[in-house]
């Protein structure tokens, strides 16, 4: 008896066995039969990955609220192209974390910054070897430096001993706020809130100030009303001021809830950069940014019309910026293009003779180099006026 059980249950087992042999070669004999499938379908994949990246350019701007997120996303609007050429903008944390992020953060091609970021970051020693790092692409508009105080403070001077908003640590308003009061010789005490909140703030009389480095008009303060008891504060163009900035201001045009009728507050300005990281020539990054370039130079013109930013009006593409290395793509285009830089030479060239009659005229006034480039920009502003 016992061996007839045990003689059965080796039979089931040897059963058992062969049944499960079968199953594992049936599923054996299935993946093989859908692995060249699955290849495909990775294969595919991978493909369409690559034709995305190859494709996409990711512009690192500003906050929501400024002038450089209107700048990145006129440029998604003008140069979409599909899968050929797609521009990506971000959000951004200021000029010193945005050449931070084209350094370091995967994905990074362009940002767009303050002209005097390269400079603070050589003094400040955030970044060895930052001139052979970095190169700009093109210079893009004059951004103007915004000091909003509530309506009693009469003077710059007022300002001493007080809470100003400076924005977040290693943003463009920071890094500029800190040098102008520097240069002003004036102690404030910076707070470092981001600008929404530091404007309520203001409003409700917790800070005197909020300093601001953007384009005119920026968003951030075109909504503010009169009722809203602020304005904004003149900026003394000082001798101490003149190596880095240039003169600007704003009036009502501007700001009708900042300044008042009839009214022009002075200013300084900074130059905005389009920057990029100094990829190798013929890598695989450096000929994405040099498909942007292209598609970008050719078509500034599209730029310059409503409803894009009036900032855009600003560009000259052939504008050195002191203290940079252009791109050696952007440069080659523009040397490809000599009608674009011919333009320019030929503006600067009638605009030196116009300088030259009124300062024999006018014996004894003597212009700063700042001061010449910013009459220079009102020269070119009123030039395509006159062609419009």
């Amino acid at each position: 008896m016992g061996a007839e059980m045990t003689c059965e249950l080796s039979v089931e087992a040897s059963e058992g066995l062969s049944m499960s042999r079968c199953l594992w070669t049936f599923i054996s004999a299935v993946c093989l039969l859908l692995l060249p499938a699955a290849a495909v379908a990775d294969q595919a994949h991978n493909q369409r990955v690559a034709r995305a990246n190859q494709g996409t350019v990711s512009i690192v701007s500003g906050g929501i609220g400024g002038t450089y997120i209107r700048i990145a996303t006129d440029l998604a609007a003008v140069l979409d192209e599909g899968e050929n050429l797609r521009i990506l903008p971000i959000a951004g944390k200021g000029s010193v974390q945005n050449i931070h992020d084209i350094l370091y953060l995967k994905g990074i091609d362009v940002g767009i910054v303050q002209s005097d970021v390269l400079a603070y970051i050589k003094r400040e020693r955030l970044h060895p070897g930052i001139a052979d790092r970095i190169r700009y692409v093109t210079k893009l508009y004059n951004e103007e430096f915004h000091l909003v105080v509530r309506k009693e403070v009469e003077s710059i001077d007022q300002l001493a001993g007080q809470k100003v908003n400076f924005g977040g640590k290693g943003s463009g308003s920071h890094m500029t706020a800190s040098t102008i009061f520097e240069g002003l010789q004036l102690n404030v005490e910076p707070t470092n809130f981001d600008q929404a909140l530091a404007l309520e703030m203001l409003k409700k009389g917790e800070i005197a100030a909020v300093a601001y480095i953007s384009g005119k008009p920026t968003p951030a303060f075109v909504d503010i009303k009169p009722s809203d008891g602020l304005r904004l504060m003149s900026v003394p163009y000082t001798d101490a001021l003149q190596e880095a900035y240039l003169p600007s201001n704003f009036s009502e045009t501007d700001y009708p809830g900042l300044v008042p009728s009839g009214q022009v507050v002075e200013t300084v300005a900074v130059g905005a950069v389009m920057a990029v990281f100094n990829w190798g020539k013929g890598s695989f990054r450096y000929k994405k940014v040099e498909r942007f370039i292209e598609s970008f130079f050719s078509q500034l013109d599209e730029f310059q019309t409503a409803p894009r930013h009036k900032k855009w009006q600003e560009v000259n593409l052939s504008a050195v910026v002191p203290g940079w290395k252009r791109f050696p793509a952007a440069d080659r285009w523009l040397k490809n293009n000599p009608k674009v830089a011919s333009t320019n030479i030929s503006l600067k060239a009638a605009f030196q003779q116009f300088l030259d009659k009124q300062t024999s005229a006018n014996a004894g006034v003597k212009l700063s180099a700042a001061q010449r480039e910013e009459l220079f920009k009102q020269f070119v502003r009123w030039q395509q006026s006159q062609v419009q």
